[in-house]
């Protein structure tokens, strides 16, 4: 026999060693005197255990240690931990089951680490579950299953005392509910199972009690509503004490549908206090309330966002109608209707605010309140008002602001607010192309007849439009501001021309405004027969812009022309501002006394609509330097004329305004127009990229993609494809005529 062989240690001589171990840590958590645990004492446990596993067979006793560690716990469980918990009950029961889980996983962690050999060696090789999840199957089948619905009984009682407003142990709950979870090693299967579950039961039934009692009890939406939410808030606060924060979602949910959902109908309907009251008074707290409440319900969102849709689009609706009724009753004044048209487009403003405001601050900025304001000014800005689209009105709008002499001053400050204000109406706007020809009409005479109060609001306004519309929106209007600038420079250069050539003398002071053609909107051109006293100035003008460039042609513009001449009256002289044609028409009567409107027509070259325009305004309106022969309100062909030397007003300078011609008309052709080349160009660029396509995804593609500008209707698609067709530009496939083929 070898001196250092091992002696053998036999399993009921080992057994009664480590039995004396596990008694000790037994004395030890039940808190009978007992000293502590040594690092000898520990390593004596741990090596008789080691060297019983490490014995040769037939003396290896793993497997035999292995089923003596379960057996152990479960006799500690069975003989102890039990009898102390069954005569225990609710709260006491639960400080006890703390207290025995507490210790029992102290018990495990100690056994465990005397018998952690077997874990390394013995359970590995053999693929057996770990020494600790032996022990937390022990606590499961014998204390765990026998007590959980009591257990989970007595936690939902001490819930529902909290909730009527009792002082309950919160720390307490939360241990015990860390056991449900802890007992499923990771998995959540035992605390949804038995105790989710019954939570979830027993809310649903207590809120339910609650809510029956407040509805027959309250009067008022609102204060149903404030009894409701503070559960609510309760509830989350529950939670985030002692509750499995994956318990969340469900026990709200449970809450709200018996609070919110089962009372929703009669809540939103109550007639003093329900949603439509609630707006109709502007209760803010109460209506905020409300909507915070029922965001959280969701089948209730879309009513919500309906009513309000609705209570918008009704404002709205009642808005035009004023408006129209106000223009029908002003038919003969155009002034007042005009006048009417704006003090809605303000009223329509305040309208948005007001409701931007309610999504703002009373809905939380919700997307689908967003959604629904979007939906109702959409409906309400694509209306037409009394003849006119919005989008002229607020072109219309923003001219009366940036011009000069409006009858309401507003500060600087004030002007880029409603600006902004009137852009953010534009957004809802499916012909926003409709505006900016409205807009760039009336920007033009703003610049042209420098009308502009303030330069840099109109380069504001473009800054705002450009942002929200992108920079083809803008960029004609930016080279008509552009163009202005530089025209004047160039009117600078005229004048030093003249000043350093003395021949050419144009006999009158000259102002020409040099403009570029793609910029401007395209005004009527006529070869009109100057005056000889205007003629002098047209060719010093075309000399001088020659020996600046050679490659440009001008294209006289007389329409927009403006005139100031001397009247010589018998009472006295005064100053005449006129138009060019005014002027011309009236220079004629300086060779001759007496004219003929046929001989006015040949003389001036210009067509009847022309003629009868400024013969009516020097001869039928307010200012009459002509005499008209018979003397009616009316132009005709046989009319004659003669200057009327007896004219006198109080006034030594007066302006002889030309009736503006209807340019609504034009500006629809004009934008018609557009859209024709718009169509034609999208498609195009569709076909091109895409060389075969189906003929409704073609129109489809085509109104997504000219969408922000405006929103061509289908039948106009259609026919800018069958022109397309016709120039070869596209053809149709020959087995299925609804296949389009581009054609390079």
């Amino acid at each position: 026999m070898a001196v250092n062989e091992r002696k053998i240690i036999d399993l009921e001589q080992g057994w009664e060693f480590m039995q004396k171990g596990i008694v000790k840590l037994k004395n030890i958590l039940e808190g009978l005197p007992e000293t502590q645990f040594s690092s000898e004492d520990y390593m004596m446990l741990y090596i008789t255990i080691y060297n019983m596993c490490t014995q040769k067979p037939p003396h290896d006793y793993s497997q035999q240690l292995y089923d003596k560690y379960r057996e152990s716990l479960e006799e500690y469980i069975t003989s102890t931990v039990l009898p102390s918990l069954r005569e225990k009950h609710d709260e006491f029961m639960l400080r006890e089951l703390v207290k025995r889980w507490g210790n029992h996983k102290v018990m495990v962690r100690w056994l465990s680490r005397f018998f952690h050999y077997l874990d390394r060696y013995f359970i590995a090789r053999r693929s057996l579950p770990p020494l600790k999840e032996v022990g937390l199957t022990c606590f499961h089948k014998l204390v765990y299953q026998e007590l959980k619905v009591k257990v989970s009984d007595a936690v939902i009682s001490l819930i529902d005392k909290e909730r009527e407003g009792e002082q309950i142990d919160r720390a307490l709950l939360k241990n015990i509910l860390d056991i449900f979870v802890e007992i499923g090693m990771g998995q959540r299967d035992y605390y949804e199972n038995d105790f989710e579950a019954a939570l979830l039961k027993d809310s649903a039934a207590y809120y339910s009690r609650k809510a029956s009692g407040w509805i027959s009890e309250e009067d008022s939406s609102p204060n149903y509503m404030l009894k409701a939410e503070e559960c609510l808030k309760q509830e989350k606060h529950r939670i985030s004490y002692y509750l499995h924060s994956s318990s969340e979602p469900k026990l709200l949910e449970k809450v709200q549908h018996e609070l919110w959902f089962v009372y929703a109908s009669q809540l939103l309907e109550k007639e003093h206090s329900g949603y439509h009251a609630l707006l109709a008074d502007h209760e803010v707290e109460n209506l905020s309330r409300m909507v915070r409440v029922f965001s959280k319900v969701l089948i209730f969102l879309d009513p919500l966002a309906n009513i309000f849709k609705q209570r918008v689009t009704d404002e709205g609706t009642a808005l035009v109608k004023q408006a129209e009724d106000a223009a029908d009753g002003q038919k003969a004044d155009e002034k007042e209707v005009d006048l009417q048209q704006q003090v809605f487009v303000g009223k329509l403003i305040e309208l948005h605010d007001k409701y931007v405001a309610y999504v703002n601050e009373r809905f939380q900025n919700h997307n689908l309140f967003q959604k629904a304001l979007e939906e109702a000014f959409e409906a309400l800005c694509n209306k037409g008002v009394g003849g006119s689209s919005i989008a002229e009105l607020l072109a219309t709008f923003c001219d009366n602001i940036l011009r000069k002499g409006s009858s309401e001053r507003l500060s600087d400050e004030a002007i880029e607010v409603m600006l902004e204000k009137v852009v953010k109406l534009l957004t809802y706007i499916s012909d926003k192309d409709l505006f900016a020809e409205f807009y760039r009409k009336k920007l033009a005479r703003r610049l042209l007849f420098d009308k502009s109060a303030n330069d840099d609001h109109e380069r504001s306004m473009l800054t705002k439009l450009k942002q929200q519309c992108g920079g083809q929106f803008t960029s004609k209007m930016e080279g008509m501001v552009t163009d202005l600038t530089l025209a004047k420079e160039n009117q600078t250069s005229f004048e030093e021309y003249l000043s350093n050539n003395p021949n050419a003398n144009p006999g009158i002071d000259l102002t020409v405004l040099v403009l570029t053609t793609g910029f401007w909107p395209s005004y009527k051109s006529f070869n009109l027969n100057l005056p000889a006293e205007m003629v002098k100035g047209v060719e010093v003008f075309r000399d001088f812009y020659q020996t600046k460039t050679k490659h440009r042609n001008l294209k006289w513009i007389y329409s927009l022309g403006t005139c100031n001449i001397i009247g010589n009256f018998e009472p006295r002289s005064m100053e005449l501002i006129v138009t060019t044609y005014q002027a011309s028409a009236l220079l004629l009567f300086n060779s001759s006394d007496r004219l003929s409107y046929s001989e006015i027509k040949t003389q001036l070259n210009l067509t009847d609509d022309d003629v009868v325009r400024l013969l009516h305004s020097l001869s039928c309106a307010k200012y009459k330097i002509l005499k008209k022969e018979p003397n009616t309100k009316s132009i005709a062909p046989t009319d004659q004329f003669e200057f009327n030397s007896w004219f006198t007003d109080k006034m030594r300078r007066i302006k002889i305004p030309l009736p503006p011609m209807d340019e609504k008309k034009k500006v629809i052709e004009d934008v018609d127009k557009d859209r024709r080349y718009a169509i034609d160009a999208s498609i195009v660029r569709i076909m091109k990229s895409r060389q075969v396509l189906d003929h409704q995804q073609l129109v489809m593609e085509c109104v997504k993609q000219l969408d922000p500008m405006f929103k061509p209707n289908h039948k106009a698609i259609k026919k800018r494809i069958e022109a397309l067709i016709a120039r070869d530009y596209l053809e149709r496939g020959k087995d299925n005529p609804n296949l389009l083929r581009y054609l390079a």
